[in-house]
């Protein structure tokens, strides 16, 4: 039986997909992979919730793949998103991300179909038993529609290949909602970059984070500062990302990253439709988000400042 090691504690930049002229930057994302590293980010994560996967032809999904298991050479741990609105296509993409090195693989319960808890189960089960691969299960009901109950993560846990949950929702409380038991069997990380410490704090284990692409460097520290008992600095770390978690929320919250790193690397705010790009407010609160955290002096380097 397959039973893969749980994953490391700590922030995960969760990336966006750079594009320049319609298709994918894959300089742009080596180098935007090289700036997470640098910055100390714990694992990072391709083609998941905020990488316009849906927007990518399966071609360029493992285009993308080898580009991040490449640039990271090793460094840090890379999870893919392999979850669809089908089984059969999210067994298949995960099969890919094990052939091309991934460390994990990201599992989204299927968006449209609405499955129930049961059928949630089995899909999360069929992937597992045809894979050698860790699984990192996703909680995002509000784009899948479908909430990841105590009930069903209680037997989520018990799946051996997953090894961690990434609850979306911002519910602090989702921790005191399981047994000792599920809490200790996997992983759970933030995926709500406003409640992430607090979640911490409650008893997770980190944060997969959008804002991470902009604020690496902090993101990290906030994280790390909790790990290691300095509970102070990771409040003030947090405070002084608060206006950045408030400006990526303003409009859509990809739409605002890609603009946000247009000012601070050099990759284009660059979407695929059905995004669009930000208004002029929007814009003007990305601008003071970032001059507040000082990362404006980055706009040319490949390095972390």
């Amino acid at each position: 039986m397959f039973m893969p090691r749980l994953l490391p504690d700590g922030a995960y930049a969760d990336l966006i997909t750079p594009f320049s002229n319609g298709e994918v930057d894959h300089a742009g994302l080596a180098g935007l992979i090289e700036y997470q590293i640098q910055s100390g980010m714990t694992g990072l994560v391709v083609c998941g919730e905020n990488s316009e996967a849906y927007s990518l032809t399966h071609d360029e999904r493992v285009a993308v793949i080898r580009t991040a298991v490449a640039a990271a050479k090793g460094a840090v741990p890379v999870l893919v998103g392999t979850g669809t609105n089908c089984t059969r296509s999210s067994l298949e993409l995960t099969l890919h991300a094990k052939a091309l090195g991934a460390d994990a693989a990201l599992l989204v319960a299927p968006f449209y179909s609405k499955p129930s808890q049961k059928g949630l189960l089995a899909h999360i089960k069929t992937v597992a038993e045809a894979v050698d691969l860790p699984l990192v299960i996703v909680n995002c009901p509000a784009r899948s529609a479908v909430n990841i109950t105590p009930d069903l993560a209680e037997a989520v846990a018990c799946v051996p290949s997953v090894v961690g949950l990434v609850d979306c929702t911002g519910d602090v409380t989702r921790l005191a909602q399981v047994s000792a038991a599920c809490r200790a069997r996997i992983h759970w990380y933030s995926g709500h970059d406003r409640s992430a410490l607090a979640f911490t704090l409650a008893g997770g284990h980190g944060g997969f984070s959008l804002s991470a692409n902009i604020a690496p460097r902090q993101i990290a520290s906030m994280h790390n500062a909790f790990r290691y008992g300095n509970i102070a600095a990771a409040c003030v770390l947090q405070e002084r990302l608060l206006p950045l978690f408030a400006a990526l929320d303003l409009e859509h919250p990809v739409a605002a990253a890609k603009q946000a790193l247009s000012l601070i690397r050099c990759l284009t705010p660059e979407l695929r439709l059905p995004l669009t790009p930000v208004g002029d407010e929007a814009q003007a609160l990305i601008r003071t988000a970032i001059t507040l955290l000082g990362n404006h002096s980055v706009k040319t380097s490949a390095k972390a400042s």
